[in-house]
């Protein structure tokens, strides 16, 4: 089932393009056996062939995320726990899932929105209890938008680097899977460092 579900979402790459990019991500986001380590390598792919652009690819990617983190966010808002675990075998979510997920928000606040992005099925659960615990709807998109967008630009930037071996990024990201997503969290306490100087109004370079 996982095999035909990832081959319909790989297919939707290649022939719908952006718009199968975008609903890939929010199958992925909707349902996690659906992993993005192997539908955006391949988009990435079809910009290193030319047939794609690797800036609409990204920001298709990670509006599709930030569509179905919304979706899950507001199942989470309006149904609570109830609703949740009703539809738990859909979402592939389960009671001990759940209350993981809550730890997580006791221990680390809304960052944890920020930082799952970078793991597989956290990144989809995460966004249920956010919208159980009526986390901002600002923040929310904010923190989403951010760890979606770095972890979705590795993703297509490996495919594309690899070209026709862009399915060897799957293997790449388990071998190495600590230390690229360490790289990526850095990558977005840079991110986050860096947006927030700037509102602050801090030069990013003081002069010397």
């Amino acid at each position: 089932m996982l095999d035909k579900i990832t081959d319909a979402a790989r297919d939707a790459v290649t022939t719908l393009g952006y718009p199968g990019i975008f609903a890939a991500m929010v199958a992925e986001n909707l349902f996690p056996p659906i992993p993005s380590e192997v539908v955006l390598p391949l988009a990435g792919f079809e910009v290193d062939s030319g047939d794609l652009n690797f800036v609409l690819v990204v920001v298709a990617a990670t509006l599709g995320s930030l569509a179905g983190a919304l979706i899950l966010y507001a199942i989470g808002l309006y149904g609570g726990r109830p609703a949740v675990l009703r539809w738990g075998r859909v979402l592939r979510v389960s009671a001990s899932d759940l209350d993981r997920a809550e730890d997580w928000f006791d221990r680390w606040g809304d960052w944890v929105v920020l930082f799952a992005r970078v793991v597989p099925l956290a990144r989809s659960l995460v966004s249920i209890p956010a919208g159980m615990m009526r986390m901002g709807l600002v923040r929310f998109i904010a923190l989403t938008t951010l760890g979606s967008l770095v972890w979705n630009t590795v993703l297509v930037f490996a495919g594309r680097q690899l070209g026709a071996n862009w399915d060897d990024v799957t293997n790449v990201i388990e071998r190495y899977s600590l230390v690229i997503r360490v790289a990526a969290v850095l990558a977005i306490v840079a991110g986050v460092y860096w947006v927030w100087r700037r509102w602050r109004g801090v030069p990013t370079h003081q002069a010397r």
